[in-house]
């Protein structure tokens, strides 16, 4: 059971709360990449009073919220789609591609390869390299990406390693991938804690070249994933029409489309937000930088990819070391390509921050 619990997407917390006997409230979950700063109050308060709106069906089209994304990301509203979560998204758009090959940049996310193994279709991974700290090769990735695959998919910035494909580079892909007939999936799902997100969005292309599919949702940096609300950016007609045809009606239910039409009109919230993941990061690497035992590998998000230079620990003992103290990290030996000498843990609050930085200094030094 603790060896599944260490390999789990972010942390069950629950989980843990029935094996360890830690009440939940009371861990400091550094696994799931999610808002310190909590769900913003401003739409707390709106949800609440609006509660009786549970009464009644989302509208069917969902005209108010896609019109909130557009503007929230500077595209049109007919570009926008909305499922129950990125997750949903995800699933549905690898299904109506129905890839017979896919090439997925990793390490990443689980779910990417599991979409594809339901369609019957296979996946090879074009590995970032470890020697390059992660950063994608684009001159080696087009010479993959040929005639033979149908699709391609990457995190941007990544998941776990926290690198990041500048607006320029991502152009190059994408016509590389027009030309062989190749769509291509790009989550953006943690660009919005990147330090200039302009400069690595690819929701600007998205007019341009009707081969791309762009995911985010509100799980991670509006701290709301209970709410399952995820949102796509393509141009390609053919693209929504095979989502809206895979896709079950009201999916995204009526508090979570709510939330969305207020959610991103939260200036003051993601200033803030920004704030503290920008400076907390530079303590972090400050901080780790001086460990003799430990490798911090440059990120775009709000998460950091570690790696132990010693054999005394593995990842998956500092994550039974950190429960009893009421932290959790993410043991990162289960993604490809990533062994037990890799973890990762997100930015929190200054002290829980602190409190972290002690405690792995006294397990890995």
């Amino acid at each position: 059971m603790k060896e599944q619990l260490t390999h789990m997407h972010g942390g069950d917390l629950d989980a843990i709360e029935r094996l360890y006997g830690i009440p939940k409230n009371e861990i400091v979950d550094f696994s799931g990449n999610i808002n310190p700063l909590g769900f913003p109050e401003s739409v707390r308060k709106l949800l609440a009073d609006n509660i009786y709106i549970v009464s009644a069906y989302p509208d069917k089209k969902y005209v108010k919220l896609r019109e909130s994304i557009a503007s929230y990301t500077g595209t049109k509203p007919e570009y926008v789609s909305v499922g129950n979560g990125s997750t949903e998204l995800i699933s549905v758009f690898i299904k109506s591609v129905n890839a017979k090959k896919t090439i997925i940049m990793g390490p990443a996310y689980s779910e990417y390869e599991n979409a594809v193994s339901v369609t019957g279709g296979s996946f090879e991974y074009f590995p970032l390299k470890e020697e390059k700290n992660f950063s994608l090769d684009i001159d080696e990735l087009l010479t993959v990406l040929t005639d033979d695959i149908g699709l391609f998919v990457a995190c941007n910035p990544n998941n776990p390693t926290g690198t990041a494909i500048e607006t320029k580079d991502m152009e190059k892909i994408l016509i590389h991938c027009k030309e062989k007939g190749i769509a291509v999936m790009i989550d953006e799902t943690y660009i919005e804690f990147s330090d200039e997100p302009e400069k690595i969005c690819t929701i600007p292309l998205a007019e341009k070249y009707d081969n791309v599919f762009v995911i985010r949702g509100i799980s991670k940096f509006f701290a709301a994933p209970g709410l399952r609300l995820g949102y796509c950016v393509t141009s390609s007609p053919a693209f929504k029409n095979l989502l809206e045809r895979y896709q079950d009606p009201w999916s995204v239910n009526i508090l979570a489309a709510f939330a969305g039409e207020n959610l991103f009109k939260d200036t003051a919230f993601m200033k803030k937000t920004r704030k503290l993941i920008l400076e907390e990061k530079y303590k972090f690497f400050n901080e780790l930088g001086k460990f003799k035992n430990l490798r911090v590998y440059p990120t775009s998000s709000n998460f950091i990819l570690t790696k132990l230079l010693t054999d005394k620990v593995t990842a998956a003992d500092i994550y039974e070391k950190l429960i009893p103290q009421k932290m959790l990290v993410r043991d990162a030996s289960s993604f490809y390509s990533l062994d037990d000498s890799f973890l990762r843990f997100c930015i929190m609050s200054p002290e829980d921050n602190a409190r972290l930085i002690e405690n792995l200094k006294e397990i890995i030094e």
